[in-house]
C-alpha cells in the first residue's frame, strides 16, 4: 500500500473516530464510513488490517490522554485540598474557585455525600450565602461530566463557528 493511500486512510479514519461515540461504534462501522467517504473498498485484508491498526492506536492514545488528564486533575484537586491557604465559605465548604464575583465552585458534605456545587452566592448580614441558583453534583455525576468535557468543548466550538 502506498504511503499516500495510508495517510489518506488514517486521516479519514481518525476524523470519523473523533466524531464517533466510542461506546457504541464498532470497527466495522468506522471502516464502512471511511470506505463510503473515500470511495475505496476497505474490507480487503490489507486495508482492513491497517484500519484496525489506526483504530487501536487511536483508542490507546485516547486512553492515555484520559489517564493523564485525570491524573492532572487529581493532582490539582489534591494540591487545593492540601494547600494551607485553602479557603472556605461561611458554610464551611471548600472553595475550589471563583467563576465570577457571585458564582463559585465548592466541595461540600451533604448528608454524608460529597458534592461538587456550582452555585451563585448572595450577601446577607455580612455573610456570603449560597442561593438556590446552581447545581450540586454527586461524585458519579461529576465523573460523568468530567469524562465529557472534550465533547462539550467541541460542541461549544461548533456553535461558536456557526454564530461567527
Amino acid at each position: 500500500m502506498k504511503a499516500e493511500t495510508k495517510a489518506k486512510i488514517e486521516g479519514t479514519v481518525r476524523e470519523i473516530l473523533v466524531k464517533s461515540d466510542m461506546t457504541e461504534t464498532t470497527e466495522f462501522q468506522i471502516r464502512k464510513q471511511a470506505s463510503e467517504k473515500m470511495g475505496l473498498d476497505l474490507s480487503q485484508p490489507e486495508y482492513k488490517a491497517f484500519v484496525r491498526h489506526v483504530v487501536t492506536t487511536f483508542l490507546e492514545e485516547q486512553d492515555q490522554k484520559s489517564k493523564e488528564e485525570q491524573e492532572e486533575e487529581e493532582e490539582e484537586e489534591n494540591e487545593a485540598v492540601k494547600n494551607d491557604n485553602a479557603e472556605y465559605d461561611d458554610e464551611g465548604n471548600l472553595i475550589i474557585c471563583q467563576l465570577n464575583k457571585k458564582r463559585r465552585v465548592t466541595i461540600q458534605d451533604f448528608k454524608g455525600k460529597t458534592l461538587v456545587s456550582i452555585r451563585e452566592y448572595y450577601t446577607k448580614g455580612g455573610k456570603e450565602l449560597p442561593s438556590a441558583k446552581g447545581i450540586s453534583l454527586t461524585e458519579e455525576q461529576w465523573s460523568a461530566l468530567r469524562k465529557n468535557v472534550s465533547a462539550i468543548d467541541t460542541a461549544v466550538k461548533k456553535m461558536q463557528s456557526r454564530i461567527m
